[in-house]
């Protein structure tokens, strides 16, 4: 009986063996190949630029949007300038707005738009809760001029708006006054993804990037190695035209060469789970005609 008993399960290891080794391999999504805008990052020194250029050359990264980081760095201005003179083929500057509720924070917008060429705006801090507590109404008059500047001058605005249904319903008021206005609301407002379709399906100005959620953070799109986020994916792919893909760089670890490509090497895995069509409108063109790049 034991030999019996034996003989069978050795037969059934067998069985179950076969088995598995018959299934088809376990495939994984090819990654995208296509050019790369990073639509949202920043600059920790004034010399992190030059690691970030040589990363952009492995990874096929066509251009770079470097914002400032809602008035916390007072050398923003210069250290993008600087970067937009040295690397004027890969930098895309933006202005930055320290204090969106200064009232004379328009006027001052609209005259450094006269005498620079940024095509963009931002990136403007209006909400971000726990590590500096910033609650702003995106319905501010002094917001609203600024929002009419961009207007004129054909510029989106870049802002950091997390999310709650208060919030969201605060940020439909602001978009529904300036129709004209294009607002790029950073890190997905990190979500949920429904309350942000509802956003995307009232307002068809503002467009969402989707920097900053990379595996370093949470809420993240995906895992290092892990899929893409399910509820996420059937959002990118019911607005193709309305998201933008970002890496959101800035502290100094972020800018290391090896940890550069690990950002770039997810992001294209990421953009690979996407149809062809939407990878590539995701990862390039809607940031190609957002920041009118030729």
């Amino acid at each position: 009986m034991a030999r019996h008993a034996l003989r069978v399960t050795l037969l059934s290891a067998a069985l179950v063996a076969a088995l598995v080794g018959a299934r088809p391999p376990i495939t994984h999504a090819v990654e995208y190949a296509g050019p790369l805008i990073d639509a949202h990052s920043h600059l920790g020194s004034a010399k992190a630029m030059d690691a970030y250029a040589e990363a952009m050359k492995r990874h096929n990264v066509a251009k770079v949007v470097l914002l400032g980081v809602g008035g916390v760095q007072k050398e923003d201005p210069a250290w993008i300038a600087a970067a937009a003179r040295k690397y004027p083929d890969r930098v895309i500057a933006a202005i930055p707005v320290p204090d969106p509720t200064d009232d004379g924070a328009a006027a001052r917008l609209d005259a450094e738009l006269g005498r620079l060429s940024a095509r963009a705006i931002g990136e403007v801090h209006l909400r971000q809760m726990g590590s500096r507590n910033i609650d702003r109404d995106p319905g501010h008059p002094a917001f609203g001029k600024i929002l009419d500047v961009a207007a004129r001058r054909g510029l989106p605005v870049v802002v950091h708006f997390e999310l709650t249904d208060a919030a969201a319903a605060a940020l439909d008021k602001a978009l529904a006054a300036h129709r004209k206005a294009t607002l790029v609301l950073a890190h997905a407002g990190e979500g949920p993804p429904a309350r942000v379709e509802g956003l995307l399906t009232r307002n068809p100005n503002l467009v969402v990037d989707l920097s900053g959620m990379h595996f370093q953070r949470k809420p993240a799109l995906a895992s290092e190695t892990g899929p893409l986020d399910p509820s996420w994916k059937a959002l990118i792919e019911k607005f193709p035209d309305r998201f933008l893909m970002g890496v959101d760089v800035w502290a100094p670890r972020l800018f290391e060469p090896a940890m550069l490509d690990r950002l770039f090497t997810w992001t294209r895995r990421v953009l690979g789970e996407l149809p062809p069509g939407v990878a590539e409108r995701v990862g390039y063109k809607n940031a190609a005609a957002l920041f009118r790049v030729e």
